[in-house]
C-alpha cells in the first residue's frame, strides 16, 4: 500500500466484490447484509485501515448517525443526579449504539427548558432516547409535543394506555404481584407497600397494583393504610417508613418500589428497634448494584438493563428507518436475598 494512501469505501467495494451502497450498509451492521457479506467487509475495512467519514455520510444521507439520550435530573445521595438504575441503563445504551455506528449525545431533560425541542431539524440527533421523567403529569404534555411535530424518539417506562407512542419498559404489574406473592409465601400476612402509587408516577402505580393483586388472591384484604407514597430516594423511603411505623399500623412485611426506597426503609425499622427479616421482611425492585451488598442482601425483582439497551436503541432506528416499533414490556425476574426469608 502507497504511503498516504486513504482508502475509501469504494475500494473496501472493489476489493470485496460487492457495490459502495453494501459497503455503506455493512459498516453501519445493517440487517440488509448477510452476516458473512458484513463480517467480509468489515474485514477488508479493517486491513485497509479505512475510518467512516461521518460528515460525508450525514452530507448524503441526511442522517446525523447520532442518537440524543435525554435522562431527567433525579434528586440522589451524590452529585450525579441520576438515578442508579438509569447509570446501568446508560451504559448498555451506549454499547448499543456504538455496536450500530451511532454516536450518543447525553444531556438532562428539565421540565422548564425546552429539552423537546426537534433534534432532527437542528441536525443534533436523528432521534431521542427519554430516559425517566420526575411527575408524569407535568411531563405527559412533552411527549405529546415531541409526537405532535413528528420527532423519532422512544421511551423508557410505563405503557401508556391513551397515547400511541412507542414505550420499552419492565412488566411493573407482574414484577409487583411476584415480589408481593414471595413476602406471603414466607409467612406474611400484613404487606406495606412504600411508594407514590398514582398516575403521577405510573412504573410504581402498576408495581402497586400487582402486590395489591398478589394479597387479593392470596385471600387477604388490601389495608390502604399500609401504603405511603415516596419518590425514589432513600431519604424519601426512610421518612415514610418511619411515618408508617409511627403509625401504630402493624405489618410484618414492606414491598418498596424500588431499592432506593427499601435500603431507606431498612434503616428505618433499625432506628426503631426492628430487625429485617425477622421482625418486618423487605423487598425492593430494579436490582441496582448496591443491593447485593446491603446488610442484609436486598431481594428485589430484576429489570434486564442489557436488552433494555439493545431494544431502545434497535426500536429508534427502527423508526428513523420509517420502519414500525410497537411498545414490548420486559419480564423482571424475582432475585431472593436474606431481606425476606428467615433462615
Amino acid at each position: 500500500m502507497k504511503s498516504g494512501f486513504k482508502a475509501t469505501s469504494f475500494d473496501i467495494a472493489y476489493r470485496a466484490g460487492v457495490s459502495q451502497s453494501t459497503v455503506s450498509r455493512a459498516l453501519r451492521n445493517s440487517p440488509l447484509v448477510s452476516e458473512a457479506t458484513r463480517k467480509r467487509i468489515q474485514e477488508i475495512a479493517k486491513e485497509l485501515n479505512y475510518k467512516v467519514d461521518k460528515n460525508a455520510s450525514s452530507l448524503r444521507s441526511q442522517k446525523s448517525y447520532t442518537i440524543a439520550l435525554l435522562l431527567f435530573e433525579d434528586p440522589t445521595s451524590d452529585d450525579s443526579l441520576i438515578n442508579p438504575f438509569f447509570m446501568t441503563m446508560l451504559g448498555s445504551i451506549t454499547r448499543a449504539s456504538a455496536k450500530r455506528g451511532y454516536d450518543l449525545l447525553v444531556s438532562f431533560q428539565q421540565m422548564d427548558s425546552d429539552w423537546h425541542s426537534d433534534y432532527k431539524d437542528t441536525n443534533k440527533a436523528d432521534g431521542i432516547i427519554l430516559l425517566g421523567y420526575g411527575d408524569y403529569v407535568d411531563y405527559q404534555e412533552k411527549l405529546v409535543q415531541l409526537d405532535a411535530q413528528g420527532t423519532h424518539f422512544v421511551r423508557w417506562g410505563a405503557k401508556v394506555e391513551d397515547l400511541n407512542i412507542v414505550t420499552l419498559g419492565c412488566d411493573n404489574h407482574h414484577g409487583g404481584y411476584q415480589v408481593t406473592q414471595h413476602l406471603l409465601s414466607q409467612g406474611r400476612k400484613q404487606c406495606a407497600f412504600i411508594g407514590t402509587a398514582s398516575r403521577h408516577a405510573p412504573e410504581f402505580f402498576d408495581r402497586y397494583k400487582g402486590h395489591s393483586q398478589a394479597i387479593m388472591d392470596a385471600g387477604y384484604t388490601v389495608d390502604k393504610d399500609l401504603q405511603r407514597h415516596a419518590i425514589s430516594t432513600e431519604q424519601a423511603g426512610f421518612n415514610a417508613t418511619m411515618e408508617l411505623l409511627n403509625s401504630g399500623k402493624a405489618f410484618d412485611a414492606l414491598f418498596a418500589a424500588s431499592d432506593l426506597i427499601a435500603i431507606g426503609a431498612i434503616r428505618a425499622i433499625r432506628e426503631q428497634g426492628l430487625r429485617v427479616p425477622d421482625d418486618i421482611a423487605v423487598a425492593g425492585f430494579d436490582d441496582i448494584a448496591i443491593a447485593q451488598f446491603t446488610r442484609p442482601s436486598l431481594t428485589t425483582a430484576k429489570q434486564d438493563t442489557l436488552m433494555a439497551g439493545e431494544m431502545l436503541v434497535d426500536s429508534l432506528l427502527a423508526l428513523i428507518d420509517g420502519k414500525p416499533a410497537k411498545t414490548t414490556l420486559l419480564p423482571s425476574q424475582l432475585v431472593i436475598r436474606d431481606s425476606s426469608v428467615i433462615k
